[in-house]
């Protein structure tokens, strides 16, 4: 299996504080993506970057009871990466749905101890 990226992901209902921490401490905002959940809900994560080439992504997520960290793993097969990790116990937060955009395809997946991953593959026009 081959990762791309792997980086910190923060979800939350007031990301613009986040982002205004994470500015703080010498990041720059890169890029900008907005998908919609099943719900309707729109999910908006903003990418960071800061001098000595570290990622972290907050998403604003309006719906969430509590904060959330997790990893983040971009791949560039997904499903090899799903099967990859349900072979090691791994579960769908959403019993196995998947957020599918014009652009991007994910899933967070929990461990059996309770850490979770963002698992991710940008798709390409």
């Amino acid at each position: 299996m081959t990762i791309t990226s792997f980086n910190p992901l923060i979800v939350t209902k007031d990301a613009e504080a986040a982002i205004a921490l994470f500015e703080a401490l010498g990041f720059e905002r890169r890029h900008r993506v907005a998908a919609v959940e099943s719900d309707g809900t729109e999910i908006v994560s903003v990418r960071m970057k800061d001098a000595n080439g570290f990622y972290v992504d907050v998403a604003q997520a309006p719906n969430l009871k509590q904060d959330l960290s997790l990893i983040r793993m971009n791949v560039p097969d997904f499903d090899e990466a799903y099967e990859f990790l349900t072979a090691r116990g791994f579960k769908g937060a959403r019993g196995g749905e998947t957020l599918d955009t014009r652009t991007n395809r994910s899933a967070m997946m929990v461990s059996p101890s309770g850490f979770a991953f963002d698992l991710c593959q940008h798709i390409k026009d």
